[in-house]
């Protein structure tokens, strides 16, 4: 079995857990690869690496873990892309709705994958196309697309069509497009609901509307979506997930689910609906 790992930025104390990891794999005489960026910043390089999705293609490996929180998932998609190698999480940031293994379960995980004991949930992801070729090689994103003011500037309007049929103009500082994934990232802290991770739909939820009356909406994911965006600036701000580009009124875009997904590999003693209750606080009375 062979496992590849990414890391980013991993404070000190972690790193405890990340001997924990190299220590469960040894034992357990299974091949690792630590992603070469990691291995520069510590100045460790002891370890086989690696650094591009080429490279995943070519060596196969059978997991790939990633160790930090959701943001750090989300950059891992950019090499995983449409490989389908699932991903498993480990959680040493703070809120990890993706990332759902606590960093204290490190060698349980591996004793988990080894012996088969979890599932893959196959996540639908979204596909940007652009009248100006926006993101290079990946124009995708697990949690959502978004349309957004540019600093201080005043808000913006955003015109949306549905299959080419117009739906709504947005007088807002930015829209959201939202996946199930997504919905409990930016969309939920906007007042966007909570879809399950198997809901074939997509979220469209205001940032911060000038008209109080408009609200999400949940809409199929078999459309497609396409913005207009005007204001009194000449740059606005496109983004996919965490990376963005500087956009202008000249950019067509257009939103629809891609063609692949994204397996997140859930360990038999996680679910969504605990890591809902437990990152939700969900039936706790913190009064008692």
């Amino acid at each position: 079995m062979k496992v590849f790992i990414y890391c980013q930025h991993v404070q000190k104390e972690d790193d405890v857990h990340i001997k924990a990891l190299v220590s469960q794999l040894r034992d357990l005489k299974l091949e690792f690869f630590f992603n070469s960026g990691y291995l520069e910043k510590t100045q460790n390089l002891q370890f086989n690496q690696w650094s591009s999705y080429e490279e995943l293609l070519q060596e196969k490996p059978d997991f790939v873990i990633t160790l930090g929180g959701d943001g750090t998932i989300l950059k891992a998609l950019t090499y995983v892309r449409d490989s389908g190698i699932p991903i498993l999480g480990i959680n040493l940031g703070r809120l990890g709705f993706l990332a759902s293994t606590e960093k204290r379960l490190v060698a349980d995980a591996v004793h988990y994958l080894v012996n088969g004991m979890y599932e893959i949930e196959q996540r639908s992801l979204l596909h940007l196309d652009s009248s100006h070729g926006l993101f290079g090689d990946t124009p995708f994103a697990l949690n959502d697309f978004t349309l957004l003011k540019r600093d201080n500037s005043s808000m913006i309007t955003i015109h949306a069509y549905l299959n080419g049929d117009y739906l709504n103009s947005y007088f807002a500082d930015g829209l959201i497009v939202a996946t199930p994934t997504g919905s409990t990232g930016y969309s939920l802290s906007c007042g966007g609901p909570i879809l399950f991770p198997a809901s074939k739909s997509l979220v469209i939820t205001p940032v911060a509307p000038h008209n109080l009356n408009v609200r999400p909406v949940v809409i199929p994911d078999d459309g497609v979506l396409s913005f207009e965006v005007e204001g009194r600036t000449e740059n606005f701000l496109c983004t996919l997930d965490s990376r963005y580009e500087v956009i202008t009124a000249d950019h067509q875009l257009a939103i629809r689910k891609e063609q692949f997904t994204i397996g997140l590999i859930r360990l038999q003693a996680n679910g969504f609906l605990k890591t809902l209750r437990e990152k939700l606080h969900w039936g706790v009375d913190k009064r008692n």
